[in-house]
């Protein structure tokens, strides 16, 4: 996991040098050799997305000249990816970011016991489908039960979050309404709901000592699926995000009201570029993660020019 772009370029080694220093572990040797298992820990998956996703960045601007506050009109990131996205956008630095997430990691797999809750994909189902199934799901579950929509991915594809007897039920309930899948996810915690309180408090105590700057362009924030600025706003929404449902369709809907119609997505895998495609099919979207895409992203900037 962005082994190549270490090995090919000198502007990447330096951020995972730099979320290395910040952590106090080599984390990188964890990205590049493994155990996987210990790499898909939430503690150590989340500064490693960010690592990956900020060496993309740097890459692209050494060698191909982007310029954020020049090219981009917006930043967003999914999830943890805010803050890549905010980190790319000067608003924090690499290495705060890289403790943040480090600490987020660990609050949100420490808010719940382990067994006690459950995510699942709904496919095939529109965002108010599934938060009528959430809500059902819940009720009929009883006890104080938590089911809430965790993601709004967009093409059919809402993610509910909350407790595994309430979740299991969601389960049934979409598809007996007609969902095309409904799956189980391999999470080890029900992000994105409720039962992320303890999390949420612990972010809360985290990001009030984090030193946060206006960003180079607005970010388009999970929780309002809208532009922010403001450093405090920024920290509020944050610390919102833990517990928020990630309103992704809605916020790829939004940049395309304002005529946003190319999305390049940093980091590793295509999971976002996918996601644009099935909200908007008229947009143009392209993947950076290794050193082959870094020629695919000059060759779109040429024929746009």
């Amino acid at each position: 996991m962005g082994n190549a772009l270490a090995e090919t370029f000198s502007h990447a080694r330096a951020v995972f040098a730099e979320v290395d220093d910040a952590l106090g572990q080599k984390l990188s040797l964890l990205m590049f050799e493994g155990p996987q298992d210990e790499l898909t820990l939430t503690a150590n998956a989340q500064p490693a997305l960010l690592a990956v996703s900020l060496a993309a960045v740097r890459v692209l601007e050494a060698e191909a000249g982007l310029n954020l506050s020049r090219d981009a009109s917006f930043v967003a990131g999914h999830s943890l990816g805010e803050y890549s996205a905010l980190a790319a956008a000067g608003s924090l630095g690499v290495g705060a970011a890289a403790k943040l997430l480090r600490v987020r990691g660990l609050a949100m797999q420490e808010a719940v016991p382990v067994g006690t809750g459950a995510m699942a994909a709904l496919l095939g189902l529109d965002y108010d489908a599934a938060l009528a199934i959430a809500k059902q799901a819940a009720d009929e579950t009883g006890g104080g039960a938590i089911c809430e929509v965790a993601n709004d991915n967009g093409g059919g594809q809402v993610v509910v979050s909350g407790s595994r007897a309430a979740v299991h039920r969601a389960i049934e309930l979409a598809k007996a309404r007609g969902a095309r899948r409904s799956i189980l996810l391999p999470v080890s915690a029900p992000f994105h709901c409720a039962l992320m309180q303890p999390a949420a408090e612990t972010m809360a105590a985290a990001l009030g000592q984090a030193a946060i700057k206006p960003p180079c362009v607005p970010l388009i924030s999970n929780v309002l699926a809208a532009p922010v600025t403001e450093p405090e706003e920024i920290r509020k929404l944050l610390i919102a995000q833990v517990t928020g449902a990630v309103r992704w369709r809605e916020s790829m809907v939004f940049m395309a009201s304002r005529g946003i119609s190319l999305f390049v997505e940093c980091g590793a895998g295509k999971v976002l570029a996918g996601l644009v495609k099935r909200i908007n099919g008229a947009a143009r979207s392209v993947s950076i993660g290794i050193p082959a895409d870094i020629d695919l992203y000059r060759d779109l900037c040429r024929a746009l020019a």
